[in-house]
């Protein structure tokens, strides 16, 4: 397994990730070096606490300003207030402290969403007698508009696929963001089975009357391309397209790549605890067993024919092996590649608009 970072290594990948990456890519630095004085110790905790306390000062100025009838300022000051609480989770709300900063990053997220342009509407979706939460933004003006059903891996949920959802509503694309099994609001953990979860939010956007059922289409990142890949398969029929970006699919879950990739140097902190986490098992090696079993070739599903599918990853990625891209290559119906330089998922300015003009063409 990969080593895990000490207090200071913590320290500088937080600022090197500030204003740049995944959680911290809309934090300030004058916020963040406020928090980071303060960090004394990896105690989870105390980094809910100071997180929170930074996000504060944005939660009030929100009520203020929303008081006064300025919708921007408000919109603006939740989304701070929601970056500083969900960074106060991250990478999963395995404490009380981390469960109360997700449940107050929520609340300031779906506030700050009355202001989005179309605005979020949260829906419960049935499942069994569970249900799913999504967020969705499809404009109301009379037509029906593609859908595009987004998520991300084992530590960003559902509102972090904010910056995904505006690139696809500038695009002129609904947006329909969820949480992968195992992570977030998911009614269920993940297993061979959890696919199901996308197939009841798919019967659920072919009722709505603004979305155009042949039309919807999936975007996985990190550990969610892994479902992306797998509902391409399952609602090959259903499915206009897949975009499959940073996903592991057979090399992935394999012992050797989960025990090496575990702690992975690119990875900030308790990457072990998020894994077990989605799955709800206490270690690493009790997470090897349903861990293993979510092979796609094992499960026999990639000779089988597939919507189409956008394959995307950084050459070199530590947290998925890119030999996983290749397999996807390799067997059943031809799909569409592109490999980016760098690490995990290929973050390059490029990478996203080059998904995002894919997924148009495929949609029109």
């Amino acid at each position: 397994m990969g080593r895990v970072k000490n207090l200071d290594e913590i320290k500088a990948m937080v600022r090197e990730r500030t204003g740049k990456r995944n959680v911290f890519r809309r934090a300030k630095r004058e916020d963040v070096e406020l928090v980071l004085a303060n960090l004394t110790s990896k105690d989870p905790e105390l980094w809910a606490s100071e997180w929170a306390r930074v996000a504060k000062p944005y939660e009030e100025a929100a009520g203020k300003a929303e008081k006064a009838g300025n919708s921007k300022d408000a919109r603006e000051a939740y989304v701070m207030a929601y970056t500083y609480y969900a960074i106060g989770r991250y990478p999963v709300a395995h404490t009380t402290g981390k469960q109360a900063n997700f449940r107050k990053s929520l609340e300031m997220y779906e506030k700050a969403g009355r202001y989005f342009d179309p605005p979020l509407e949260r829906v419960n979706v049935p499942f069994g007698d569970k249900a799913i939460p999504i967020y969705l933004r499809v404009r109301r003006d009379g037509a029906k508009h593609p859908v595009v059903i987004n998520f991300g891996g084992i530590d960003s949920f559902k509102a972090e696929s904010y910056e995904y959802d505006e690139a696809l509503q500038q695009a002129g694309l609904g947006s329909c963001a969820v949480d992968m099994p195992g992570v977030g609001e998911s009614p269920i953990k993940g297993s061979i089975t959890a696919d199901s979860l996308f197939s009841a939010v798919i019967d659920y956007l072919e009722k709505r009357p603004e979305v155009d059922p042949k039309r919807i289409a999936i975007q996985g990142r990190s550990f969610g391309g892994y479902w992306a890949a797998k509902m391409a398969y399952v609602e090959a029929k259903r499915l206009r397209a897949a975009v499959v970006w940073g996903g592991g699919v057979h090399y992935f879950f394999q012992e050797d790549w989960l025990r090496e990739s575990t702690n992975a140097d690119s990875y900030l902190m308790d990457h072990d605890i998020a894994r077990c986490s989605a799955f709800g098992v206490g270690s690493v090696d009790e997470l090897m067993k349903p861990w293993s079993a979510l092979s796609l070739k094992d499960q026999g599903w990639l000779d089988k024919p597939s919507c189409p599918m956008l394959i995307v990853n950084g050459k070199e990625d530590l947290q998925t092996p890119i030999a996983d891209l290749y397999i996807l290559l390799e067997y059943g119906s031809p799909k569409s590649a592109r490999v980016f330089p760098g690490g995990h998922m290929g973050q390059t300015p490029e990478t996203l608009p080059t998904i995002i003009n894919w997924l148009k063409n495929e949609l029109s």
